[in-house]
């Protein structure tokens, strides 16, 4: 299976649908979208490792990011409040010309995320910057959890609040030194992350407590998941009708739903739900 190459592949806009899975993918996409499908292995099994293994260079790039992990805040993912980063020592100020914060911007707090109209939105406000840039990245949230039709999302929630609370004059503060409490932090993200029943409790926090009595975990996750990707396709088919260049529409990462022990999507676990991503080129 190639490998994404996302940078070294030819478009000039890139659509970036967070946490969405190939096989998924492969299923709906037709009744949205036209173009030339294939499977590739991405960089990372999450957004930081994806992003930290990805941008390594200096990237002309108009990126719209509804993911709050790629932001113009200039802080370190290891020195982030929430994030589970695990180490990454990388920041999307040092590698991304041009950021635009649509998760602050366009956030919907009823639906506990960034809907998909508020990419669209960012993108015709800042046309003046995708004019300039080499190149365009649109990164939607879905079909990432929280789940649309619920309104309820959690985790999402928690971890924009904790990213936007933290600027970088108070990471100058500290002398860019990390504290005791933010290492011990760290590592017990990561412990957190291998455990398969911490995995779904946060996963439940998502979900209707009814729906998962009477229809289980991964049956009531994956029916709202791919709803999820319904709406946001829905969505990018309307803007790449409008959209002047070759468009491609790919994912950060997949998403597990109990394969291997594995719920959601966590750093460094490389099995093919998390790494097997859809690349489509438009016709």
């Amino acid at each position: 299976m190639e490998g994404q190459d996302f940078l070294g592949s030819d478009w000039d806009y890139c659509i970036v649908l967070d946490a969405c899975r190939y096989d998924v993918f492969s299923e709906v996409y037709g009744e949205f979208l036209n173009g030339t499908l294939e499977k590739r292995w991405s960089t990372g099994s999450s957004t930081p490792e994806w992003a930290s293994r990805t941008f390594t260079g200096d990237h002309d790039i108009a990126y719209f990011s509804g993911n709050p992990f790629i932001n113009s805040l200039g802080i370190p993912l290891n020195e982030l409040k929430w994030g589970a980063s695990c180490g990454y020592e990388w920041t999307a100020t040092d590698h991304i010309s041009d950021l635009f914060d649509v998760w602050k911007t366009g956030w919907d707090d009823q639906l506990g995320t960034v809907p998909p109209e508020s990419l669209e939105t960012a993108l015709r406000s800042n046309s003046n910057a995708v004019e300039r840039a080499d190149r365009t990245v649109l990164h939607y949230m879905q079909p990432h959890a929280p789940y649309l039709s619920r309104g309820k999302g959690k985790k999402l929630k928690r971890i924009r609040k904790g990213i936007r609370g933290q600027d970088v004059s108070e990471t100058a503060a500290d002398g860019g030194e990390r504290s005791i409490g933010a290492s011990i932090r760290q590592h017990v993200e990561c412990a957190l992350d291998s455990s398969e029943l911490a995995q779904k409790v946060g996963l439940w926090l998502e979900l209707d407590p009814a729906d998962l009595l009477r229809n289980g975990t991964r049956e009531t996750a994956f029916e709202l998941y791919e709803e999820n990707l319904r709406i946001a396709l829905d969505a990018v088919a309307d803007l790449c009708s409008e959209l002047d260049g070759r468009v491609v529409v790919t994912a950060d990462h997949g998403e597990a739903f109990g394969e291997g022990g594995v719920w959601e999507h966590h750093v460094e676990t490389h099995i093919p739900p998390l790494m097997e991503v859809p690349w489509l080129e438009l016709d």
